[in-house]
Order: C-alpha cells, then structure tokens, then sequence
C-alpha cells in the first residue's frame, strides 16, 4: 500500500495536471454514477410503494433539472471567486445529502426534496469540474479535454444505471439509496488527494510553439482587464448566451431521442428501442474516443456546424426508418454527431473568456444542456400529440438540431484584433 502511494505521489510529481485531471474525472464519474444508479429505481419506486401516479414520476424526476439550471451559474461564480477544487468538493457533499435524503420516509414530496437537493450539488461538481479540467489543459487540447471530461457524466449514468438495477435486486431500493450517498463519499474522499496541478498555459498564453521548439516562451500582451460585472452578467457571461441556446437546440434533439424511440419503434411494430439507445450512447463515447481532438483541430465553430448537421441527419433517420437495422444506423449517425456538440460549444465559450471568468461562462452555458433536455421530451410530446404520430416528433427535433447548428456557426466570431493605444 505505501508503494502504490509512493508511485502516486511520483507521478504527481512528475505530471501534476495530468494527475489532478484524472483525479477530477474519477471523483465526478463517482458521483454521476450514484446519480445514474438512481435514475431507472425512482419511476418504479414512486409508481410501487409509495403509490402514485405517472405525473408523480415525471416530478420526482424532474425536479433534478431544475435545480441544477439554478445552481450552476452560481457554482461557476464561486469557483472563479474561490476555487474550483473547493467548490467541486463542496458539490460533492451535498450530492452525499441528497442520496442520505432519499431514506427520510416523506413519500413525493420527500423525493422531491431529495432530487432538487442532488441537482443542486451535480451542478456545481460538473461545472467547478469542467472548469478545473480546462484550467488544466494545453491550450491546444481543450476542446479535447471538455469532451472526455464529458465522459465521465455517459459513462456515469450508464453504469449507475446497470448497477442501480443489480443493487435493486439484490437488497432492494435501501441498498440503491445507500449507494446513492456512498459513492459521491468515495468521489469526495479521492478529492481530498488530487493535486492542485499545473495549468500548461492560463489565458496570458505563452506561445506554445516557441516553447515545444525549445526557444524561451514569449508572454503575449494582454488587455487591460475589465470593470468587474454587475447584476446578471456576474452569473450569465455574454460569450455563454448564443452558445447555449444551441446547445439547449441540440438537446432539443437528445430528449426526442430519449422520449420517444421506444415508443416510435413500437408504433411501428419494429421493437428493439432500448437496443437502438444503446447504440447511441455508444457512438457518442466511441466518438469522442476517437476524434474528440476535431474542435481543436478544425476550429469550435466548423466543427460545432458539421456535428449538428450530422446530428439532425441522425434523427431524422430514425424518425423516418421502416426497419430495425436503418434505425441503428440512425442512432450511430446521431451518436457521431452529438458527441462534438457539446465540446465544440463549450470551446467557443472558453475561447471568448478571461480565465477568471471562466467558471461563471461554463456555469451558464451548461445551464442550457439541463434546459435542453427538459423542454425536449415535453416538447417533442406535444408535436407527436398534433400531428398523431412520434415522426413528426422526430423530424421537429432534427430541424431545431439544425437551427442549434446554424446558431452555434453563427456565434462568436472571432473579433478583429483592435490596434495597440499609442504610448
């Protein structure tokens, strides 16, 4: 045991941000895997022995958006004015408290407190998280960063939700709610040893190239930093508003999908929905496996236009699909496509940002995926509803994932450079 501590302590040594991204990825995948594990147990839990209702559910459920829409501009403010290593294990602790509620035997409004209590801490781990695991990236990877970063949150709820169900099984709902509480645990104590790191490069960037060519770094110029924000725009930086809205366009998309593949293949007669989601999910990780360097590579705005075409495409397949296999082929196409969406706008937001800012700008803007995907299904059910079948659905959700594309192309251009004030 101290000789795996040693090489630990080494290797922080050696690679203090590498190290410390890791530990911010383990630390967040522990928390959204308890946020997972408790996602497919709830609707069976409200419906079973608590005895409620459909509309209950969709509360219970809910109520976990709302908050975190809430707590994570807040989140991003306190991790610009603090730190973001504070303010992550902070989120941390009371995601602990919303799964140690999930015992108080209060029936739905009990839950409901649970849930809103748990989308307030996931806000502040995910957006003091992504913040950090951008601090800590070259300038040249960020993009990159924020999508595997990313993964911690699929990988998250997707396991959560395979060991949700087992826990289930095995020792009934008090063994899910224990995990719900124990793994965040287990995320906030791994906190307590990462390293602080080494930021590669901070927003008064030094010239990487220079540097890897081995010549003496050049600090470039910086302007003259601005007044401090006022009302709003302390907690909603400008550079997170058009970026968002696409992305709230885009999961516009993400929630169709969610909602309503099931019930659209089986509508149809073709079954295989849940297997159909699967393949989605894998082609978003698979994706940014990958190719998540694109967005650095061929720039946030290109990329951002090409994921959320090929996004739409996705989904309008699967809404117009007459068979099982062009369904799949559907889902991976749409998979592909949302995989560089997120980190391709959270790119454009960075780049437009000061670093002490930094937090506020991705609070915000991730308010908008939590905004996107709450509108969505509802939305989505209300065309469906209309037009009295799920493809309408689907074709609405590929056209706003079109407009999320436009819009995102369209957003924060880069500014001309402003001529030098004379001496």
């Amino acid at each position: 045991m101290s000789a795996t501590l040693d090489r630990l302590r080494a290797a922080g040594d050696e690679r203090p941000a590498l190290v410390a991204f890791l530990g911010v990825f383990g630390a967040t995948l522990l928390c959204f895997l308890a946020i997972g594990a408790v996602l497919p147990v709830l609707p069976r839990y409200v419906t079973g022995p608590i005895g409620a209702g459909d509309v209950a559910v969709g509360i219970v459920v809910g109520a976990f958006a709302f908050s975190a829409i809430v707590s994570r501009p807040l989140g991003g403010r306190l991790a610009d004015v603090h730190s973001r290593k504070a303010v992550h294990r902070w989120g941390l602790a009371i995601c602990i408290l919303g799964g140690l509620l999930l015992f108080v035997p209060a029936g739905v409004p009990g839950l409901i407190v649970a849930r809103l209590v748990v989308g307030f801490g996931d806000g502040w781990v995910f957006t003091a998280g992504v913040t950090w695991a951008v601090d800590l990236a070259p300038p040249a990877r960020r993009g990159q960063a924020i999508g595997i970063f990313g993964l911690a949150i699929w990988g998250g709820i997707t396991i959560g939700a395979v060991i949700g169900e087992a826990l289930l099984s095995v020792g009934g709902y008090e063994a899910v709610w224990a995990f719900a509480a124990l793994s965040p645990a287990a995320g906030l104590l791994a906190a307590q040893w990462i390293p602080a790191g080494v930021p590669v490069a901070q927003d008064a960037e030094v010239e990487v190239g220079a540097a890897e060519a081995g010549a003496p770094a050049v600090a470039l110029p910086t302007q003259a930093p601005a007044a401090a924000p006022r009302g709003l725009r302390r907690f909603v930086p400008a550079a997170a508003v058009r970026p968002g809205i696409a992305l709230a366009l885009a999961n516009v998309g993400y929630g169709t999908m969610a909602g309503f593949v099931v019930l659209l293949l089986d509508e149809r007669g073709l079954g295989g929905g849940a297997a159909v989601f699967t393949v989605f999910a894998a082609a978003v990780v698979g994706t940014r496996v990958v190719v998540g360097t694109l967005p650095d590579r061929l720039g946030a705005r290109r990329t951002a236009l090409g994921a959320g075409i090929v996004q739409a495409a996705g989904l309008a397949v699967i809404g117009v699909a007459g068979s099982l296999a062009v369904a799949v082929l559907g889902a991976v196409v749409m998979g592909m496509g949302m995989s560089l969406v997120f980190p391709s706008l959270a790119l454009m937001v960075v780049e437009r940002v000061g670093e002490e800012r930094r937090g506020a700008a991705m609070g915000a803007f991730t308010s908008f995926f939590d905004l996107g995907v709450g509108l969505g299904a509802p939305l989505a059910g209300l065309v469906a509803t209309l037009a009295g079948n799920y493809q309408a659905a689907f074709l609405a959700g590929a056209a706003c994932c079109l407009a999320g594309a436009l819009l995102g192309f369209a957003s924060n251009r880069p500014r001309a450079a402003r001529p030098a004030a004379a001496p």
